[in-house]
């Protein structure tokens, strides 16, 4: 008999944004921010995020994209009902942008199993916003 297939609907991702005045040089167009993430697990086996792929828009729509294995250095497994947190950061020429991407993973269901041999799925990250304190007044 197969396993039920794992809704991705069941992991969550939480973001918090700020903008890192101590780190950005608005006369050279450096605009720096710091984004926290919670990744959670509301079904019941665990998960692993092994890559992610960002879509990074500036006020000029000028895009950047970035994909990579894990965040952070990690490709971190969430237990059922558990979470993960971690803060990256983005560097943008105007003081508004934009992030949007998703995360790709796996349900470690069974562990011994390379976690490249398993199917993965898709998280979507909604678009969320990056911004000087000031530029949306």
């Amino acid at each position: 008999m197969n396993k039920p297939e794992f809704n991705p609907a069941l992991v969550g991702v939480s973001v918090v944004t700020t903008y890192l005045p101590s780190h950005s040089n608005p006369e050279d167009r450096h605009y720096t921010f710091a984004y926290t993430i919670t990744v959670s697990n509301a079904g019941d086996l665990p998960v692993q995020l092994l890559s992610r792929h960002w879509v990074i828009t500036d006020a000029n729509n000028e895009v950047q994209e970035v994909r990579g294995d894990g965040v952070v250095g990690e490709q971190p497994i969430i237990a059922p009902g558990g979470s993960f947190r971690y803060t990256s950061g983005a560097t943008l020429p105007t003081p508004v942008g934009y992030m949007e991407g998703s995360y790709f993973m796996v349900v470690r269901e069974p562990m011994a199993v390379d976690p490249e041999a398993l199917p993965q799925f898709e998280v979507p990250i909604p678009a969320f916003t990056l911004h000087t304190p000031t530029a949306l007044n």
